[in-house]
């Protein structure tokens, strides 16, 4: 069934989404399985992003989570930060060796714009199912605000682009925010409906580091879509876009290196092998008084080959190596009772 990998920094209301999202399809009846940091921690540990070793260990368990829930029955979601486009790529071979869909949710938080990553142009997510991206007018602070200090902002122009659409948002009032370190933002305060909450804290210096290494997703790459970009918890979730993404979507096919080769007879390379050297024999026979112009006729074929000029054994051979090594690349029991005459229509095309 298909994935879900969810895909933002820390407050931006991923784990809501995500369990929005479960809660939704739960309701309908299908088995969905969420993946997050803390799932494969014990707890979720903000510290693990200070270190790039334990970082690195843990995208591997986490691929390694995703990669044993994913089935044909059951819906997986991933709650992380997924910012690193190369692990989002690796999340998409998953998805393509299992032959089910995927879809990728970014979500971004409006209220903290210094700290979030600037979505692409609205133009490049146009014709997605739902595409949101936001502009600053103003100026942003680049500095991030110190634990426990007080800071009057004043009214921002944000511009929001929904489906090509442009709307501006302008508060009225301005607004007090406190920033002290145990308070988490408003629209991530944990609630009694919530199961899923981001509970770590993170750091101003590791939010701004965090800024810097995220690679935001961009629909133009196929592993970022369908790709569905969300600002805050206002926005309603689209569930019935993301239902069409994951359910009414083909898979995509997987790469033909990673499948596994027909089944084919024990005796088949043997059969090959011996089916080839019989022809070459024969064709070395048969040129001894042949003329140019005449057609070469082989027993147990069906197929000619047509005598133009001496052939030699070595230029023979160079040939039956080729059409032995195409051949096993695509065995078929079915092809051995033709294994002769397909290798002398082999030969007529190289040679003329």
């Amino acid at each position: 069934m298909p994935l879900v990998v969810f895909c933002g920094l820390p407050y931006s209301g991923k784990s809501r989404r995500a369990e929005e999202l479960r809660g939704a399809l739960a309701a309908e009846g299908r088995a969905v399985h969420v993946v997050d940091d803390a799932a494969v921690l014990g707890t979720e540990d903000a510290t693990v992003y200070r270190d790039s070793a334990r970082e690195k260990a843990l995208r591997g368990a986490l691929r390694a989570a995703v990669e044993r829930r994913l089935s044909r029955h059951d819906v997986v979601i991933l709650d992380s930060l997924n910012y690193i486009k190369g692990f989002r790529y690796e999340l998409y071979c998953l998805a393509r060796a299992a032959r089910t869909p995927l879809c990728l949710v970014y979500c971004i938080r409006p209220g903290g714009l210094s700290w979030g990553p600037r979505v692409a142009d609205a133009a490049d997510n146009q014709g997605q199912n739902v595409s949101v991206s936001w502009k600053p007018r103003t100026e942003e602070r680049e500095r991030p605000l110190a634990a426990g200090s007080s800071v009057l902002r004043e009214p921002q122009t944000v511009d929001f682009v929904v489906s090509g659409r442009t709307q501006a948002d302008v508060p009225k009032e301005l607004e007090q925010e406190e920033t002290k370190a145990p308070d988490l933002p408003a629209f991530v305060t944990p609630d009694k409906s919530a199961k899923r909450v981001s509970s770590a804290f993170y750091p101003p210096e590791l939010m701004e580091a965090l800024t810097l290494r995220f690679e935001a997703p961009d629909s133009r790459n196929r592993w970022d879509r369908p790709l569905f970009t969300l600002v805050g918890l206002e926005e309603p979730l689209p569930l019935a876009e993301i239902r069409a993404a994951l359910f009414e979507n083909q898979a995509p096919p997987p790469h033909q290196s990673t499948q596994s080769q027909p089944l084919a007879s024990g005796s088949f390379l043997h059969q090959l092998d011996q089916v080839t050297s019989q022809v070459l024999a024969g064709l070395m026979e048969a040129q001894k008084s042949a003329v140019p112009g005449d057609l070469l006729k082989l027993p147990g074929t069906t197929e000619h080959l047509q005598f133009t000029r001496p052939l030699t054994m070595a230029e023979l051979s160079r040939l039956r190596r080729q059409f032995i090594s195409y051949t096993k690349m695509h065995p078929n029991n079915e092809n051995l009772p033709q294994l002769a005459n397909m290798f002398l229509q082999y030969l007529s095309q190289s040679l003329h």
